[in-house]
This record gives structure tokens, sequence and C-alpha cells, in this order.
């Protein structure tokens, strides 16, 4: 039994009245400036719908769409006019100080304040602060800022490249990101996404639409004055690792922007396995060609090793007793030979990205002959770069205007390879299937919420040192637990207990106790440890006499050899929890040797952590320096992952230092800080849904585990898949496959739980079902699809799915589920019927049969 639902569910008035507006309203006061630029384009956008309002015909019905451009005074009597008149989508791009709640209040969706306005070329529509026509074209830009939107826009015309959507969303006070990138994920006239961030007001909704467009088509995002906002560096970081985790390439600079915008617009990363970074240098001389290889090496590209039959194809175009050798040049007179050695070469296996260079000659350029080449190329794609201003400037035009990715220096070529790499392995990341293995364990959250518990009846957030070590060994992480002493004398006690050596710390709530005194290390007998504790406290009073002192810690030492790390949680404002792995130690500041990533993580994910820090290269060990154990660093990343998730009234935790050698990790040290009563946590990553966990008994006694799927089911997904029968997999994916392709496979498992669910049956680590609901966006239509395996058939199995997947349908605000059934599919339309589907035959294809139900 199966069923496909391909998913058309209405787009809303919403988005259809911001991205498909048949008529456009414009409600302008003409004292200010943006008034006569808007004017203009609206007017000469060449709008096919109807333009009405303040210079153009008189407003008549319902228009789908305002531009207001009038004081903030009036705005909201204009926004009670819009509604009125059954207008509910409005661009504003003048100042609108608190534009979300007035917007609201008349029960209106605005973009902006301070937007650059929308431009859609596609139907003429140019309702823009735009100093320039906008052409059509495959490029989409969402700005928060006027002045980027206006230099990509005149960047764009002088490249010969045009747009599928200009969206400005301001201050991103109203509609922001996510809705243009919904929009822009089920859009197939748009090839690349551009993306100038400021602000994110919506982090759970931007990381899920950032990653539904993501999967389809490179992403690339800017951010102006991440390090002026906060010069730690962590916001940045923050943001880095957001990007990342969504499938977004985050560029360094603008310039670097424009030229991978320019690249991926124009080229597609060649299709296959491997990392997309072997290259094929031509020139047709051998310095620009020497230039660009070391520029390649630099950016971590590999120079590709020509086969003996690439060699042989390439070896007529050579010039005499020369060597198919890479980097490789064919003389300056090269000519045509240069394109169609490129040619030859974009068709070679071993070669992911070619770069042609040509430095200014007597000889006309080759640029037909490029151009031919490099019509039709479905092989490695062809990057040029054209050297020189006086004559080259103008052949890249033409290059330009024949479609061609054109570069004026080796080094830029080559910086356009690596965006082509790097989108590669953007995307194998984002569809790589990680291991079924997942960091099974039961922490003792009790023991955790009676130290809470104690800490807020004592009207303290943070914790005592002990406190927080004693978190960390609720969730499996080895601690070097301390013993409390309230006096030097018990601390001395409980030292001769513990055996020599041992660290004897003040009990307080300091940052940094050893800056005070309040540490003291190697202590080896009963004396010392007590004239260490007399001396510690009278230091501490003197040097913090704010502190609050609760006694004496007495703790063994750790083992000698080991690699200091630190493990951290911290709050971003604006994407919430992050998690920071790196250099431990009291000169981890110092070092700036941290990697950052977001709650939740799986053991994939904290190994790529961990690789993403310098120290990394350190773990395999070095001359005298034995390995260190990697996977136990991962373990405890996905065990502080957890805690944080459990508990999201977590603020700030540090585990610093964590000793790690060959035998493992243990901590040393650690702080914790809870949020004020009440608060929790919003993760911009929505963590695994536990919650929906719970076991269903078929007809027939069968006992299955029925819960969302993880991206480590990828296996158990895909041998599901090879069970089916053909005509199941004719139902369901309306098409003969024999094996789910692993780009697919990933989109399957690697799901966002707050759009999108897929509940499987397991047992004894086999699945037996699925059942899938998707929401387009933040709207209340959705799709879904069951299908079980024929040893389940007859159970019950999948009616319970299809029943779990409405109940978090319902629970989500899904409002109305509708979908398509093939018309021969007689078991399904039965099965639906049962479930209160509504049929009908669809009027888009006969063959089809149309299923709504209402929630």
């Amino acid at each position: 039994m199966s069923l496909l639902l391909t998913g058309r569910p209405g787009k809303g008035l919403r988005e259809t009245a911001f991205f498909q507006p048949r008529s456009v309203w414009f409600r302008a006061d003409p004292d200010l400036p943006e008034t006569a630029i808007l004017a203009r384009n609206l007017a000469a956008g060449g709008f096919q719908g109807t333009l009405m309002g303040d210079g153009f015909a008189a407003v008549e019905g319902t228009p789908d769409l305002a531009i207001l451009c009038v004081p903030p005074e009036a705005q909201a009597r204009e926004f009670a006019r819009f509604a009125a008149r059954g207008c509910f989508a409005v661009v504003v791009p003048t100042a609108a100080p608190g534009l979300a709640a007035r917007a609201a209040a008349a029960g209106v969706h605005a973009m902006g304040e301070r937007s650059f306005g929308l431009a859609l070329p596609g139907i003429g529509l140019n309702a823009t602060l735009s100093h320039l026509p906008i052409q059509p074209g495959r490029l989409a830009l969402i700005a928060q800022s006027s002045a980027i939107a206006r230099a990509v826009i005149d960047w764009a015309t002088a490249e010969g490249l045009g747009f599928s959507h200009i969206i400005g969303v301001g201050s991103n006070d109203g509609m922001g990101f996510a809705a243009g990138l919904d929009w822009l994920a089920r859009d197939t006239g748009t090839a690349c996404v551009m993306l100038d961030i400021r602000r994110i007001k919506q982090r759970r909704l931007f990381v899920s639409a950032a990653r539904a467009v993501a999967r389809t088509r490179p992403v690339l995002a800017l951010r102006a004055g991440g390090r002026m906002d906060d010069p730690s560096g962590i916001a940045d970081g923050v943001m880095a690792a957001v990007l990342r985790r969504a499938g977004v390439l985050r560029a360094q600079g603008f310039e670097e922007w424009l030229a991978a915008a320019e690249t991926l617009a124009r080229t597609k990363p060649r299709g296959g396995a491997g990392q997309g970074d072997r290259i094929a240098i031509i020139a047709n001389g051998l310095g620009v060609a020497r230039l660009a290889a070391d520029e390649a090496l630099a950016q971590g590209l590999r120079l590709a090793r020509f086969s003996p039959e690439t060699e042989a194809a390439l070896a007529p175009l050579i010039p005499a007793g020369w060597e198919a050798r890479n980097p490789l040049s064919l003389g300056s007179r090269a000519g045509t030979a240069l394109a169609e050695a490129a040619r030859l070469l974009a068709h070679a296996g071993e070669v992911d990205v070619v770069i042609a260079l040509h430095a200014p000659e007597q000889e006309p350029a080759p640029i037909e002959a490029f151009a031919a080449a490099a019509r039709g190329n479905r092989g490695a794609p062809i990057l040029l770069g054209w050297t020189g201003e006086a004559s080259a400037r103008a052949e890249r035009a033409a290059l330009a205007g024949a479609g061609l990715p054109a570069f004026h220096t080796p080094e830029a070529v080559v910086r356009g390879a690596a965006h082509l790499a790097a989108e590669r392995r953007n995307r194998a990341t984002a569809a790589e299937l990680p291991a079924s293995d997942v960091l099974e364990f039961t922490p003792d959250r009790a023991a955790v919420r009676a130290i809470f518990a104690t800490a807020r009846t004592e009207g303290r957030r943070d914790l005592f040192e002990d406190e927080a070590l004693a978190v960390l060994t609720a969730y499996g992480i080895p601690t070097l637990t301390p013993r409390r002493a309230a006096t030097p004398t018990e601390a001395a006690v409980a030292a001769v207990a513990l055996g020599p050596p041992v660290a004897l710390k003040i009990r307080a709530l300091l940052r940094h106790k050893s800056e005070v005194g309040g540490v003291v290390l190697n202590l080896r007998n009963f004396d010392s440890v007590r004239a260490a504790g007399e001396q510690m406290e009278e230091e501490v009073r003197r040097r913090a006499p704010e502190a609050t002192l609760s006694g004496f810690l007495v703790q063994p030492m750790a083992r000698r050899g080991g690699m200091e790390l630190r493990l951290r949680i911290g709050e971003d404002a604006m994407f919430g929890p992050w998690i920071g792995f790196g250099q431990g130690g009291t000169t981890a500041d110092i070092a700036a040797d941290e990697a950052l990533d977001l709650p939740p993580l799986n053991l994939p994910l904290a190994h790529g952590l961990i690789a993403r820090t310098r120290l990394s290269r350190l773990l395999p060990g070095f001359r005298d320096r034995p390995a260190v154990n990697e996977p136990a660093i991962a373990d405890a990343l996905v065990r502080i992952s957890q805690l944080q998730v459990d508990f999201p009234e977590i603020m700030a935790l540090g585990a610093n230092p964590i000793f790690a050698d060959a035998s493992g990790v243990v901590a040393a040290d650690a702080s914790l800080r809870l949020r004020p009563e009440g608060a929790s946590a919003l993760f911009a990553i929505p963590p695994y849904p536990v919650e929906w966990v719970a076991p269903f008994t078929g007809r027939d006694g069968s006992v299955f585990e029925v819960r969302p799927i993880r991206p480590e089911d990828a296996a158990a997904q895909g041998a599901f898949f090879l069970e089916l029968p053909p005509e199941d997999v004719r139902f369901r994916f309306f098409s003969s496959m024999k094996e789910l392709p692993p780009a697919m496979l990933a989109r399957l498992t690697q799901i966002d739980y707050g759009r999108e669910m897929a509940f499987i049956a397991m047992r004894d680590g086999r699945n037996y079902g699925t059942a899938r609901i998707i929401r387009e966006g933040t709207g209340s239509s959705a799709e879904f699809a069951v299908v079980v395996s024929p040893a389940a058939k007859g159970t019950g199995l999948a009616r319970h799915l299809m029943e779990r997947a409405i109940e978090w349908a319902r629970h989500e605000g899904v409002t109305e589920i509708v979908g398509h059934v093939l018309a021969d599919n007689a078991p399904m339309l039965a099965f639906v019927r049962k479930l209160g589907f509504i049929l009908s035959r669809s009027p888009e294809d006969f063959d089809i049969m149309l299923a709504k139900m209402a929630l």
C-alpha cells in the first residue's frame, strides 16, 4: 500500500500577493524623496498587471499588493485603508518605526521598514529604489541594505546578469527572509540566491527556509558589520555555523560574494563523486598559467593529473617538443586551439573544472570559439581568465554577453573554481548519509533537576564548580569529582583520603578562581593542604572581597601529558544556544582556536566541529606525543548538546580544562549559569522530537517502535525501499526506480521537524513503514505519503502511521491535507476514503485523483 501526494497545496494569499501580484496599488506622498524614484521605476518596468493609485489608474476592485510611501504618522491609517479594500500585502520603503505592530493591528502583512522594494522582472514589476532598470534573469537577491542592493544591480547590469527576484526586507521588522526563501525554494526560474544579512528575526524559520532553498540551488550569504557588532567574533562564528547547517555558502567580503554569484549563476559544478577540486589549467602563456597554479594550490585545490587518453587527445594542439602537463601553455598564438583544448579537458573524467587563461596578443581573441565550446557543454565547467584592460575589457564584455564567466586575473578565476568546489562540497555534505550509529545513553535527569532546584531555592542562577561537574557526570562525561570541605583542616583530611597529588580550590562563585589565588595544584600531604587552605582563604578575601566563600574543594590531579580542551555552551542574541569546542586552559581566549556549531549535535556533526579547529591536526599524535582519543571528545560534545536540549533553562556552560589523551577525556573544572526563572532557550534548529516516540502493537501482535525519522536511518530506509514491489514503487514515486539515490535518501531522512515530519516503524533494526507529511513554509496546507512493507500489510500499521502523521499536522496548526493519488491505485483510494479524505478528479491530470482532508 503506498501513496504519493505531489504537494500542490495553495500558496496562500500572502505569498502570491507579494511574489505573483496581478495588480499593484501605489500610495505615496509626493514630498518624500522615495516617491519619484518608485513612480519612475513602476512606470518604466512594463508591469504585466494593473498599476493603480497615485499617478496611475483609479483604484478599483481588490489590489493584490500595495506600495506605501508615506510618513510614519500616516501609515496606520493607510494600513486600515488597504485592509478595508481587501489588500493585505504591503511594501514599505520608508521609515516606519513599529511597523510589525502597526501592520498586525490592521491585519496586513508588511515588508520593511526601509525596504529597498520589490522587483519581479519576469512580470515587469519594478517597485524598487533602483537607479537602473532591472533586467530579467536567474539571480535572486534578498537584501536588507539598499546601498548593497544598488551596488549588486549595478554590478549585474555591467556583467550582463539579470534577476528573477529582488526582495528588499529592510530592517526585517515585517515579512523577512523566511517568506522570501520559502517562495524561492519553489521557483524554477531562480538559479542562484544572494542574501545580504544583517539581522535575522525568526531564527527557526530562517534556517528551515534557507535549507529548503539550498537543497536545489546555490545560496550565497554576505554579512556586513558582524565583527564590528561583536569584536569577540563569537556572533560571527555562530552566523557561520548557522549558514553551514543550512547549506548556505558564506562569502568573506563583497568582492568574493559577487564573484561567487557570477560563477554559480553561469555555471554548475560537475556531478559525480569526489570533491570537485581537480583543476585543469590551460593558457596562451606559461606565466599566467603558473600564477593560476600557485593560487589554486593556495586555495587548497588540486592540479588534475592528465590520463594517457587525455594527453593523446591534447597532443595535436601542443607545440612540437612540449609536454601535456598541467598547467599547460599552448603558446602565444594559441587562438582557437585554446578553446578546443578547453572543450577536450571538460570531457576528461579526471578534471572537475577547466581554467582557460588568455593574455593579450596580436591574433584575434577566440571569443566565438569559446562560446561554441561552452554551448551544450555537459562536462566540467569552463572558467575564463581574460587578463588585461585596454583590449581585454571589451573582450570580457563580449564573453559575458555570450553567457561565459570571464574574470580579469588568474587569481580571480581560480577563486571562481574554488567557489564551484565549495558548492559541490556543500551539496555533498548536505546529502551525506551518516552511519547508523547513534549515541544511545540514559542520563540521570533527576539528579540534574535536583541540582538546579537547590540553586533556585538558594536564589542562585550560577552553580558552584562541584555542582556543575556533577551535572556533567549525570550525562556520562567523566570528571575529576571533587570533595567538599568546610575548613582547611577538613580539606587536608579529604586530601589524605584521596591520595596525593591533589588540587585545592576555593568554593566560591568566581569566574576565574586562579586569578585571585583560589587554586593551588600538586599538593602532596596533610600539612601542605592545610597551609594552602589557610593562605588561600586569606588571599581570596583580600583580592575578591565581594565573593561569598563556601569552603573548599579537594580534587585529584589529572593525568600528566593530556591535551587541554574547552567545551562550552553560550547564547547568541540572534540564533540562541551554540556549542563551542577548542583549545582549553588559561590561555584559551588568547589562542582563539575555537569552532562553533548549534545544538542538537549528532556524532558526524561533532566530528566535523572538532575538525574545524587547528588543534585537530594534533589529535592523531606527533613526534613523541601519543594520539588523543578523538571519538571520546565527539562523545562528550554530543552529551553536552543533549544536556542543553533536555534543559533549555541552561544559559551558559563551560568545561575548562577537559583533559584528553589516548584513554579518553576527563573534565577538571566546570561552570554553569541558568536562565532567569521561567525562561527557556529557543533552538534555531529543532531538536529531535522525542515526545513523538511511542510503540504500536499490530493486529498480529507485532510490536513496532513508531518514531520520527532521523539522519542515521538512511541505511534502514534504503533497505526498506528495496523490499517494495515494483507496483508499490510506481504508486509511491509515480515512476519506476530500482533504488533510492543517496541525495534522495538524504532528503528523506534529514528533515526539518518544524515543517516536516516522517514517522517510521522500526522492529529489530528494520523499517516496516513510513508516513510523511510536509507543509510548504509556514502555510496551513500540507502533503503526505505513506508506504508499508509487504511484511507489515494487514497489521493496521499503515492506518496507525497515517493517524500519527495527521495528529502531528493538527498539533502544528495544519488545517488541510491535500495530495494526488494515481487513479489506478484502488487500494489507496479506498484507504484514504476510510480515513475521511474527499476524492475528486484532478483538473490538471485525468490519471490523478485529488484527495483532501480538512483538519
